[in-house]
């Protein structure tokens, strides 16, 4: 028998471990939320029927969630690699689920940094006082669609990523988290008070939001639920593999899995204790997609008292939630770059950004001029045809993260089940 498959990885091998285990559920937690959980929850729980949808995810969370959150922090922990070797430590021929994974993620970095580009283009523009104009669709549309300014944007949120990383994850990152995490629960709590005392209506989208309608109740309510915890969690893609290289043997999976679970899963119901009632109350119907945030919620605070100082809030929340998730999700490539390559970490970090931003000036353009490229896709209706962006958010979201999901699932009921198994044994045969 293999040293590997009855014993730990050394207790570091490379990776610092987390400082605090706060610092380290707040880095977790983080990286789980994002917009996914700002702009995606809401829409999906408006389109639900508000409380049935929220009991169906609530569920899903603790029952596929929280064990899978486990699951995966139990690799990295057991492996101290990054997410390719961590799968394939027990059996090389596994590292194709790390590969997916980092895959995956890489994608979803090229289009997250330029929608967290156009958050940052609204925070500065309620800093400054500008004019939304007296149609905010057409303001966004100008500016998506304009070649240079998304990516300005896009590259400061990028440059600004990748210094702190070059700290490590688990220094800087870990200390500036600390700070931010509990701040974006501070704001979504304002805000949302905020936006409900400001209007009467938001009172009765509150009551709505909260009260589950079981007439609403459906196998598509069910799947949006189960999706959007797929992808609000962020498993199946690497994340929790590559924070848990980081993990002392000691600490407390599940604990920490079910405090990240809790924490993710309030950052969304805020999101919806804010957008929901205040949607509401302005008697503004709500639209899907990364429009949401930008066209609606500026309407929505256009017509609030005092609408301008609540976006200047809301809009830095969700800085601090596109930061949280960003400071992860490079993390997982740079760690394989750094470890497959045997390079600095400060070269793996600029060789990773660059190619991020690269893929992001592609993404970008095609809500400009490339936007004539319409990439098919292949589904039960048919084909259909999306533009750069929509593309790429549909191949991760509906393959590459349920596939991740899928084959880590199989991974751990198959093989590090076994390891387990043969741990156990080997320690009771040296007592006996």
């Amino acid at each position: 028998m293999k040293k590997s498959e009855t014993t730990y990885a050394p207790e570091t091998n490379g990776h610092d471990l987390w400082n605090s285990r706060f610092g380290y559920v707040m880095v977790a937690a983080g990286a789980a939320i994002g917009l996914g959980n700002i702009w995606r929850f809401p829409y999906l729980a408006y389109q639900g029927g508000g409380g049935t949808f929220i009991l169906i995810y609530i569920i899903v969370v603790f029952l596929m969630g929280y064990p899978m959150i486990q699951a995966e922090s139990a690799i990295g922990r057991y492996a101290r690699a990054n997410v390719a070797d961590s799968f394939g430590k027990i059996r090389k021929r596994y590292r194709f689920i790390g590969w997916i994974a980092i895959l995956c993620t890489a994608i979803i970095d090229m289009y997250y940094v330029i929608i967290g580009g156009w958050v940052v283009k609204y925070f500065t523009t309620y800093i400054t006082g500008t004019d939304f104009g007296s149609d905010t669709t057409i303001y966004f549309n100008e500016f998506t669609s304009s070649t240079a300014e998304p990516l300005i944007y896009a590259a400061i949120l990028v440059t600004f990523t990748a210094i702190m990383l070059f700290f490590g994850i688990t220094n800087l990152v870990e200390k500036v988290t600390k700070v931010i995490m509990p701040f974006l629960f501070i704001l979504l709590v304002v805000c949302g008070i905020w936006a409900i005392f400001s209007s009467p209506g938001a009172v009765d989208g509150l009551k709505w939001y909260l009260t589950p309608d079981f007439s609403k109740l459906s196998i598509k309510v069910f799947a949006d639920a189960a999706t959007q915890v797929l992808f609000s969690i962020g498993i199946g893609w690497g994340i929790f593999v590559t924070l848990g290289a980081s993990l002392p043997h000691k600490s407390n999976i599940k604990k920490d899995a079910l405090w990240i679970g809790v924490c993710d899963t309030t950052v969304a119901l805020l999101s919806g204790f804010v957008i929901i009632p205040s949607a509401f109350g302005a008697n503004v119907d709500m639209a899907s997609g990364p429009s949401l945030i930008f066209i609606v919620m500026t309407q929505i605070f256009g017509r609030l008292p005092g609408g301008h100082i609540i976006g200047i809030l809301f809009f830095m929340a969700l800085i601090f939630a596109v930061l949280s998730t960003l400071f992860t999700v490079f993390e997982i490539p740079i760690k394989w770059i750094e470890e497959t390559l045997h390079i600095s970490r400060r070269k793996a970090t600029v060789l990773v950004s660059s190619v991020i931003f690269a893929g992001g000036i592609i993404v970008s353009l095609g809500f400009g001029i490339l936007s004539e490229v319409q990439l098919p896709w292949f589904d039960i209706h048919g084909i259909s045809y999306y533009n750069i962006y929509s593309w790429l958010d549909t191949f991760t979201a509906y393959v590459l993260l349920p596939l991740g999901c899928l084959l880590t699932c199989f991974y751990v009921s198959k093989i590090f089940k076994q390891l387990i198994k043969r741990k156990v044994h080997h320690e009771l045969s040296l007592l006996s």
